[in-house]
């Protein structure tokens, strides 16, 4: 049978089809009508094939009828599950014995639906796993870290952004150093990672969620993870944007929050990264050049139709008694300044070469201080964010 694929509007969750029964497919895809935040994908009555389309999604759910030849069809679940751990797995039979339930589960089921399927159980189970999906996507909190220009304390940021955070909420979260040839993050933690970022994303269809997790380099005791940037420079130019797309929503599935280093070039492996971001933290220094280009960043964002309340504006470096004022800088990009971080060189460069947070160094300096609240002040916001966003 040539598979039914229809390419509609995209919802939550795609939905495929495995079962013999072509009365039966029918009767689901009627019902998937009444159902909320899924898309009905394809139908197979060939289980190989079916197999194989959902081994190339990043994730769905899965139909699959085991009711004759139960064997074989557990054999064909089994394989679904291994090669895409995220699909949920809907395990569908006329067969509701406690054996074959249980058989069924152990191969990767999540769910279990007896047939002849009545509309209500249906529509109510696939509603439950579209939500269960929905919440785990926004559970995760994608913060980039960006400047189009150099040397004004990026890196700096995004590290003790990220220590704060885990220290803070206890949770895991991923630090990514996506400054592909430049980049720092390693050096400013005193890590030496078993794999980088291009290795990671090469081999990242064979990894499961625990492999993945264990190939980021974990930062001492801490739920801090770190994917350093590659050591060989030439193996950053074969990473493209559709691996830093699938390298971010696979660490969505696994961390609370998600904090990029991203490059200072406006190319479009930094723009996929801001994409997917829920925040970009805009990091400028005071004086006349910085500001200019703060005002360029935020001509591209409004050209790429990011909402204003997705950047934050944050001065480093910040004295005050500075010659150009806040309210200055404001006028000029036409956004109020989010945060600022206080100039502290001699604690910040004895952090830098002792590889370690400032937290570290002094907890009780201004600049310590003022990253903790900073991360304090950005978790409190992500979360009322979320509320908000739930009530609509």
């Amino acid at each position: 049978m040539v598979p039914k694929i229809r390419f509609g509007k995209f919802m939550s969750e795609k939905v495929i089809i495995i079962d013999n029964d072509e009365v039966s497919r029918t009767i689901i895809k009627n019902y998937l009508q009444n159902t909320e935040n899924t898309e009905y994908f394809a139908e197979f009555d060939n289980y190989e094939a079916g197999k194989n389309l959902v081994a190339s999604q990043e994730s769905c759910i899965v139909l699959i009828d085991i009711s004759n030849d139960e064997a074989k069809k557990l054999e064909i679940l089994t394989q679904i599950h291994k090669n895409n751990p995220r699909t949920q797995i809907v395990a569908l039979t006329n067969n509701a014995s406690t054996n074959t339930i249980i058989k069924a589960m152990r191969a990767g089921a999540s769910e279990f639906i007896t047939k002849p399927i009545t509309e209500t159980t249906f529509v109510n189970l696939i509603n439950e796993l579209a939500d269960i999906k929905n919440a785990e996507e926004d559970s995760c909190k994608i913060v980039s870290v960006f400047s189009n220009k150099g040397g004004i304390g990026k890196t700096s940021i995004a590290v003790n952004l990220a220590i704060e955070i885990a220290e803070i909420t206890k949770e895991k979260v991923a630090l990514i150093d996506l400054n592909l040839q430049l980049g720092d993050v390693s050096t400013f933690l005193d890590l030496t990672p078993t794999f980088d970022v291009a290795q990671i994303v090469k081999n990242i269809d064979n990894m499961d969620d625990n492999t993945l997790l264990q190939s980021l380099c974990r930062y001492q005791s801490s739920s801090l993870y770190v994917a350093a940037d590659p050591v060989n420079i030439e193996n950053s130019k074969g990473i493209t944007e559709e691996q830093i797309k699938k390298l971010l929503n696979r660490l969505k599935k696994i961390f609370s929050y998600v904090i990029i280093d991203l490059s200072t070039s406006i190319e479009t492996k930094t723009i996929t990264a801001m994409d997917m971001s829920d925040l970009i933290i805009l990091v400028a220094i005071v004086n006349l050049p910085a500001i200019r280009n703060m005002q360029r960043c935020m001509n591209l964002f409004e050209q790429l139709n990011y909402p204003t309340d997705k950047i934050k504006l944050v001065l480093n470096r910040y004295m005050e008694n500075e010659e150009i004022k806040t309210t200055d800088i404001e006028d000029v990009v036409k956004q109020k300044v989010y945060w600022k971080i206080p100039n502290n060189y001699l604690t910040m460069m004895s952090a830098v070469n002792k590889g370690v947070p400032v937290n570290a160094v002094n907890p009780d300096s201004n600049i310590a201080i003022n990253y903790k609240d900073f991360a304090s002040k950005l978790c409190d916001y992500l979360i009322t964010k979320k509320l908000r966003n739930n009530k609509r």
